[in-house]
């Protein structure tokens, strides 16, 4: 089985956004954003794309599907 798992956090951090900067830039809650940072939420392919878009990265620079064991 896979994991989910993201780089949101620190793509968010090295471009110098808050997690309220990187929310409104992509029309969601700071809310929405902290729970992708900790994995508590995936978010639907449009929001991916949105975010990859703003911090100008790949979908794949930010998510990663890992093998669990």
């Amino acid at each position: 089985m896979s994991e989910l798992h993201n780089k949101l956090k620190e793509l968010r951090s090295a471009r110098g956004l808050t997690q309220a900067e990187l929310a409104e830039a992509a029309g969601v809650s700071r809310k929405t954003i902290n729970t992708i940072e900790n994995r508590v939420f995936t978010p639907s392919t449009t929001l991916a794309l949105t975010l990859a878009e703003v911090l100008g990265v790949s979908v794949h620079d930010i998510f990663q599907l890992e093998q669990s064991t």
